[in-house]
Protein backbone atom coordinates (compact mmCIF):
# COMPACT_ATOMS: atom_id res chain seq x y z
CA UNK A 1 0.00 0.00 0.00
CA UNK A 2 1.38 3.75 -1.13
CA UNK A 3 0.77 6.20 1.53
CA UNK A 4 3.72 8.64 0.77
CA UNK A 5 1.05 11.22 -0.06
CA UNK A 6 -0.46 10.69 3.33
CA UNK A 7 0.28 14.13 5.80
CA UNK A 8 -2.05 14.77 8.98
CA UNK A 9 -3.69 17.78 9.24
CA UNK A 10 -2.11 20.38 12.16
CA UNK A 11 -2.92 23.81 12.89
CA UNK A 12 0.93 25.04 13.10
CA UNK A 13 1.71 27.60 10.07
CA UNK A 14 4.33 29.12 12.07
CA UNK A 15 6.71 28.12 9.17
CA UNK A 16 4.16 29.36 6.42
CA UNK A 17 3.24 25.27 5.84
CA UNK A 18 0.23 23.61 5.24
CA UNK A 19 -1.60 20.05 4.70
CA UNK A 20 -3.54 17.96 2.62
CA UNK A 21 -5.49 15.10 3.97
CA UNK A 22 -4.48 12.24 1.50
CA UNK A 23 -6.17 8.61 1.55
CA UNK A 24 -3.52 5.97 0.55
CA UNK A 25 -3.84 4.36 -2.51
CA UNK A 26 -3.52 0.12 -2.74
CA UNK A 27 -1.78 -1.68 -6.19
CA UNK A 28 -5.29 -3.48 -7.23
CA UNK A 29 -6.29 0.30 -8.07
CA UNK A 30 -3.74 1.41 -9.58
CA UNK A 31 -3.97 -1.24 -11.81
CA UNK A 32 -7.49 0.33 -12.91
CA UNK A 33 -6.96 3.62 -13.35
CA UNK A 34 -5.84 4.74 -16.83
CA UNK A 35 -5.37 8.43 -17.93
CA UNK A 36 -7.90 7.51 -20.74
CA UNK A 37 -10.64 7.21 -18.10
CA UNK A 38 -10.44 11.01 -17.79
CA UNK A 39 -13.58 13.03 -18.33
CA UNK A 40 -13.49 16.35 -17.84
CA UNK A 41 -16.45 18.53 -18.11
CA UNK A 42 -16.77 21.91 -17.49
CA UNK A 43 -17.78 23.20 -13.65
CA UNK A 44 -21.21 24.50 -13.04
CA UNK A 45 -22.59 26.15 -9.94
CA UNK A 46 -25.13 22.99 -9.49
CA UNK A 47 -21.31 20.94 -9.67
CA UNK A 48 -20.03 22.47 -6.60
CA UNK A 49 -21.36 20.36 -3.38
CA UNK A 50 -19.90 17.62 -5.32
CA UNK A 51 -16.30 19.43 -5.40
CA UNK A 52 -16.99 20.81 -2.22
CA UNK A 53 -16.72 17.94 -0.83
CA UNK A 54 -13.24 17.29 -1.71
CA UNK A 55 -12.02 20.49 -1.67
CA UNK A 56 -12.53 20.28 2.11
CA UNK A 57 -9.82 17.60 2.54
CA UNK A 58 -7.48 19.91 1.78
CA UNK A 59 -6.14 21.74 4.49
CA UNK A 60 -4.26 24.70 3.03
CA UNK A 61 -5.21 27.87 3.14
CA UNK A 62 -4.93 29.19 -0.40
CA UNK A 63 -7.93 30.71 -1.86
CA UNK A 64 -7.61 28.28 -5.23
CA UNK A 65 -9.18 25.57 -2.98
CA UNK A 66 -11.72 27.52 -1.39
CA UNK A 67 -15.30 27.03 -2.84
CA UNK A 68 -15.51 30.86 -3.78
CA UNK A 69 -12.25 30.73 -5.22
CA UNK A 70 -12.77 28.15 -7.90
CA UNK A 71 -16.89 28.89 -8.37
CA UNK A 72 -15.93 32.44 -9.23
CA UNK A 73 -13.36 32.20 -11.24
CA UNK A 74 -14.84 29.25 -12.72
CA UNK A 75 -15.23 30.48 -16.28
CA UNK A 76 -11.82 32.91 -16.20
CA UNK A 77 -9.24 29.89 -16.32
CA UNK A 78 -12.23 27.85 -17.45
CA UNK A 79 -12.07 25.04 -14.82
CA UNK A 80 -13.17 21.68 -15.70
CA UNK A 81 -13.36 18.58 -13.47
CA UNK A 82 -13.26 15.01 -13.42
CA UNK A 83 -13.15 12.43 -10.41
CA UNK A 84 -11.56 9.33 -11.03
CA UNK A 85 -10.81 6.67 -8.24
CA UNK A 86 -12.11 8.66 -5.40
CA UNK A 87 -9.85 11.77 -6.69
CA UNK A 88 -10.82 15.27 -8.19
CA UNK A 89 -8.87 16.64 -10.44
CA UNK A 90 -9.52 19.94 -11.61
CA UNK A 91 -8.31 21.55 -14.95
CA UNK A 92 -8.02 25.30 -16.12
CA UNK A 93 -5.03 27.54 -17.12
CA UNK A 94 -1.68 28.34 -15.81
CA UNK A 95 -2.61 31.50 -13.47
CA UNK A 96 -0.08 33.39 -15.40
CA UNK A 97 -0.75 32.36 -18.73
CA UNK A 98 -4.42 31.75 -20.07
CA UNK A 99 -3.40 30.35 -23.45
CA UNK A 100 -1.25 26.93 -21.31
CA UNK A 101 -3.59 24.14 -19.58
CA UNK A 102 -2.78 23.18 -16.64
CA UNK A 103 -4.48 21.08 -13.49
CA UNK A 104 -5.01 21.99 -9.71
CA UNK A 105 -3.25 19.61 -7.34
CA UNK A 106 -5.05 16.35 -6.97
CA UNK A 107 -7.25 15.83 -3.80
CA UNK A 108 -8.51 12.55 -2.94
CA UNK A 109 -7.74 8.64 -2.56
CA UNK A 110 -5.16 8.85 -4.84
CA UNK A 111 -1.05 9.22 -4.35
CA UNK A 112 0.63 12.29 -5.78
CA UNK A 113 2.73 9.76 -8.01
CA UNK A 114 -0.28 7.73 -9.42
CA UNK A 115 -2.23 11.38 -9.82
CA UNK A 116 0.78 12.39 -11.94
CA UNK A 117 0.93 9.08 -14.16
CA UNK A 118 -2.45 9.23 -15.03
CA UNK A 119 -2.26 12.75 -16.04
CA UNK A 120 0.61 12.10 -18.32
CA UNK A 121 -1.43 9.85 -20.12
CA UNK A 122 -3.87 11.94 -20.44
CA UNK A 123 -1.51 14.82 -21.86
CA UNK A 124 0.44 12.26 -24.07
CA UNK A 125 -3.54 11.46 -25.76
CA UNK A 126 -4.56 14.89 -26.78
CA UNK A 127 -0.97 16.26 -27.28
CA UNK A 128 -0.41 18.97 -24.63
CA UNK A 129 2.67 19.68 -21.91
CA UNK A 130 1.55 18.34 -18.60
CA UNK A 131 1.75 21.49 -16.15
CA UNK A 132 0.45 22.05 -12.50
CA UNK A 133 -0.48 25.25 -11.56
CA UNK A 134 -1.07 27.58 -8.20
CA UNK A 135 0.23 24.73 -6.46
CA UNK A 136 0.75 25.46 -2.39
CA UNK A 137 4.23 25.24 -1.28
CA UNK A 138 3.76 22.48 0.94
CA UNK A 139 3.28 19.91 -1.53
CA UNK A 140 6.65 21.09 -3.74
CA UNK A 141 8.62 18.49 -1.65
CA UNK A 142 6.36 15.52 -2.79
CA UNK A 143 6.81 17.10 -6.73
CA UNK A 144 10.45 17.30 -6.29
CA UNK A 145 10.59 13.71 -5.56
CA UNK A 146 8.87 12.99 -9.30
CA UNK A 147 11.53 14.72 -11.26
CA UNK A 148 9.46 17.69 -12.63
CA UNK A 149 11.36 19.67 -15.81
CA UNK A 150 10.60 22.52 -13.83
CA UNK A 151 9.40 24.77 -10.19
CA UNK A 152 8.14 28.10 -11.00
CA UNK A 153 7.06 30.47 -8.29
CA UNK A 154 4.32 32.58 -8.87
CA UNK A 155 4.84 35.67 -6.76
CA UNK A 156 2.59 37.87 -8.08
CA UNK A 157 -0.21 35.71 -6.88
CA UNK A 158 0.75 34.51 -3.44
CA UNK A 159 -2.08 34.76 -0.85
CA UNK A 160 -2.21 37.58 2.07
CA UNK A 161 -2.77 35.64 5.28
CA UNK A 162 -3.56 37.63 8.41
CA UNK A 163 -4.65 36.54 12.03
CA UNK A 164 -8.63 37.26 12.25
CA UNK A 165 -8.45 39.16 15.48
CA UNK A 166 -6.14 41.62 14.10
CA UNK A 167 -8.47 42.16 11.16
CA UNK A 168 -11.29 42.71 13.65
CA UNK A 169 -10.04 44.51 16.15
CA UNK A 170 -7.30 46.81 14.92
CA UNK A 171 -5.77 46.97 17.90
CA UNK A 172 -1.52 47.92 18.38
CA UNK A 173 0.26 50.78 17.00
CA UNK A 174 0.83 48.86 13.63
CA UNK A 175 -2.78 49.23 12.95
CA UNK A 176 -3.35 53.19 14.39
CA UNK A 177 -3.58 54.32 10.50
CA UNK A 178 -6.19 51.94 9.89
CA UNK A 179 -8.24 53.07 13.38
CA UNK A 180 -8.15 56.27 12.64
CA UNK A 181 -9.73 55.95 8.89
CA UNK A 182 -12.96 53.65 10.24
CA UNK A 183 -13.35 56.40 13.37
CA UNK A 184 -13.30 59.37 10.77
CA UNK A 185 -16.20 57.23 9.35
CA UNK A 186 -18.13 56.00 12.49
CA UNK A 187 -18.33 59.66 13.21
CA UNK A 188 -19.29 61.05 9.61
CA UNK A 189 -21.88 58.26 9.44
CA UNK A 190 -23.02 57.43 12.88
CA UNK A 191 -26.24 55.50 11.74
CA UNK A 192 -24.26 52.82 9.51
CA UNK A 193 -25.15 49.61 10.00
CA UNK A 194 -23.83 45.80 9.00
CA UNK A 195 -26.54 43.87 7.42
CA UNK A 196 -26.36 40.36 5.85
CA UNK A 197 -26.41 39.62 2.44
CA UNK A 198 -29.62 37.40 1.66
CA UNK A 199 -31.35 35.77 -1.62
CA UNK A 200 -33.84 38.56 -0.78
CA UNK A 201 -31.67 41.44 -0.81
CA UNK A 202 -28.70 40.18 -3.52
CA UNK A 203 -29.85 42.31 -5.79
CA UNK A 204 -28.84 45.30 -3.92
CA UNK A 205 -25.74 44.73 -4.95
CA UNK A 206 -26.15 44.12 -8.61
CA UNK A 207 -27.32 48.54 -8.06
CA UNK A 208 -24.26 48.93 -5.86
CA UNK A 209 -22.59 47.26 -8.77
CA UNK A 210 -23.90 49.82 -11.59
CA UNK A 211 -22.25 52.84 -9.25
CA UNK A 212 -19.09 51.01 -9.05
CA UNK A 213 -18.64 50.61 -12.52
CA UNK A 214 -18.74 54.02 -13.08
CA UNK A 215 -15.34 54.71 -10.82
CA UNK A 216 -13.73 51.08 -11.57
CA UNK A 217 -10.37 50.31 -13.06
CA UNK A 218 -10.58 49.92 -17.02
CA UNK A 219 -8.04 46.97 -17.10
CA UNK A 220 -9.10 43.89 -18.48
CA UNK A 221 -8.33 41.96 -15.12
CA UNK A 222 -10.90 44.88 -13.34
CA UNK A 223 -13.36 44.83 -16.16
CA UNK A 224 -13.71 40.87 -15.90
CA UNK A 225 -13.45 40.89 -11.46
CA UNK A 226 -16.31 43.17 -11.79
CA UNK A 227 -18.38 40.47 -14.16
CA UNK A 228 -17.29 37.85 -11.78
CA UNK A 229 -18.43 39.74 -9.23
CA UNK A 230 -21.57 39.91 -10.37
CA UNK A 231 -21.88 36.22 -10.91
CA UNK A 232 -21.30 35.51 -6.65
CA UNK A 233 -24.30 37.91 -6.41
CA UNK A 234 -26.35 35.85 -8.52
CA UNK A 235 -25.52 32.67 -6.84
CA UNK A 236 -26.46 34.41 -3.31
CA UNK A 237 -29.42 35.35 -4.88
CA UNK A 238 -30.01 31.37 -6.22
CA UNK A 239 -29.44 30.63 -2.38
CA UNK A 240 -26.08 29.06 -2.43
CA UNK A 241 -25.52 28.57 1.49
CA UNK A 242 -21.71 28.25 1.04
CA UNK A 243 -21.44 32.14 0.48
CA UNK A 244 -21.14 34.86 3.18
CA UNK A 245 -21.97 38.58 2.42
CA UNK A 246 -22.55 41.79 3.46
CA UNK A 247 -23.38 45.09 3.06
CA UNK A 248 -22.26 48.39 5.03
CA UNK A 249 -25.07 51.00 4.57
CA UNK A 250 -25.19 54.46 6.57
CA UNK A 251 -28.61 55.37 6.65
CA UNK A 252 -30.80 53.99 3.28
CA UNK A 253 -28.00 54.23 0.85
CA UNK A 254 -25.37 51.01 0.27
CA UNK A 255 -21.49 52.59 0.57
CA UNK A 256 -19.61 49.55 0.26
CA UNK A 257 -20.49 45.45 0.54
CA UNK A 258 -18.29 41.69 0.62
CA UNK A 259 -18.87 38.24 -0.21
CA UNK A 260 -16.26 35.81 0.71
CA UNK A 261 -16.65 31.89 2.28
CA UNK A 262 -15.64 29.69 5.08
CA UNK A 263 -13.27 26.66 5.04
CA UNK A 264 -12.13 25.04 8.29
CA UNK A 265 -10.76 27.87 10.40
CA UNK A 266 -9.51 30.30 7.76
CA UNK A 267 -12.17 32.79 5.95
CA UNK A 268 -11.70 33.97 2.24
CA UNK A 269 -12.59 37.22 1.50
CA UNK A 270 -13.14 37.06 -2.56
CA UNK A 271 -15.21 40.54 -2.92
CA UNK A 272 -14.90 43.56 -1.37
CA UNK A 273 -16.14 46.79 -2.82
CA UNK A 274 -16.71 50.22 -1.53
CA UNK A 275 -17.38 53.85 -3.17
CA UNK A 276 -14.88 56.37 -3.02
CA UNK A 277 -17.69 58.93 -1.81
CA UNK A 278 -17.61 57.36 1.74
CA UNK A 279 -14.29 57.77 3.34
CA UNK A 280 -13.02 55.29 4.95
CA UNK A 281 -15.81 52.62 3.95
CA UNK A 282 -13.00 50.02 2.63
CA UNK A 283 -11.21 50.37 5.87
CA UNK A 284 -14.69 49.95 7.63
CA UNK A 285 -16.13 47.16 5.65
CA UNK A 286 -12.61 45.31 6.29
CA UNK A 287 -12.90 45.65 10.36
CA UNK A 288 -16.87 45.04 10.21
CA UNK A 289 -17.03 41.83 8.05
CA UNK A 290 -13.83 40.70 10.34
CA UNK A 291 -15.77 41.46 13.37
CA UNK A 292 -18.48 39.54 12.30
CA UNK A 293 -17.22 36.75 11.08
CA UNK A 294 -15.30 36.11 14.07
CA UNK A 295 -18.19 37.02 16.37
CA UNK A 296 -20.36 34.26 14.24
CA UNK A 297 -17.95 31.63 13.56
CA UNK A 298 -15.68 31.10 16.69
CA UNK A 299 -13.23 28.64 14.43
CA UNK A 300 -12.25 31.60 12.03
CA UNK A 301 -8.62 32.09 12.95
CA UNK A 302 -7.02 33.59 9.63
CA UNK A 303 -8.23 35.54 7.21
CA UNK A 304 -6.99 35.44 3.57
CA UNK A 305 -7.52 38.05 1.43
CA UNK A 306 -6.24 36.38 -1.86
CA UNK A 307 -3.64 38.16 -3.85
CA UNK A 308 -2.33 41.36 -5.67
CA UNK A 309 -2.03 39.89 -8.58
CA UNK A 310 0.89 42.33 -9.46
CA UNK A 311 -0.67 45.36 -9.08
CA UNK A 312 1.34 47.79 -7.14
CA UNK A 313 -1.60 49.46 -5.48
CA UNK A 314 -3.01 46.76 -4.46
CA UNK A 315 -0.25 45.83 -3.22
CA UNK A 316 0.20 48.58 -0.55
CA UNK A 317 -3.34 48.21 0.40
CA UNK A 318 -2.74 44.57 1.64
CA UNK A 319 0.68 45.17 3.08
CA UNK A 320 -0.72 48.05 5.10
CA UNK A 321 -2.73 45.51 6.93
CA UNK A 322 -0.06 43.63 7.66
CA UNK A 323 -0.35 40.12 7.19
CA UNK A 324 0.92 36.80 9.53
CA UNK A 325 2.83 35.59 6.02
CA UNK A 326 2.32 35.13 2.42
CA UNK A 327 1.37 31.80 0.94
CA UNK A 328 3.56 30.80 -2.04
CA UNK A 329 2.64 29.14 -5.28
CA UNK A 330 4.12 27.36 -7.67
CA UNK A 331 3.77 26.45 -11.65
CA UNK A 332 5.33 22.73 -11.94
CA UNK A 333 6.05 21.23 -15.23
CA UNK A 334 6.56 17.42 -16.91
CA UNK A 335 7.75 16.41 -19.80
Amino acid sequence: MDSTWNFTPTNNYSNNQSYVNWYPTTSHDIEQVKGADLKFRKINHTDMPLIWEFIQKEFGRTTDFSYGGILMWVNFFNYEYAILNDTLFIKGTLENDLNKPAFSLPIGKMSLAESVRVLKEYCNRINIPLYFSAVPQYAIKEFEKLNPISIEPLGDWSDYLYEAESLATLQGKKNGKKRNHVNKFTSQFPNWKLIPMTPDNATEALSFMDKFDLEGDSTEMAVQERKLTRFLIDCISERDDKLIGVFLTTGDEVCAFSIGDIKHDTFFVHVEKALREFPGSYEMINKAFAEYITSKYPKIKYINREDDAGDEGLRKAKQSYHPLTLLEKFNVRFS
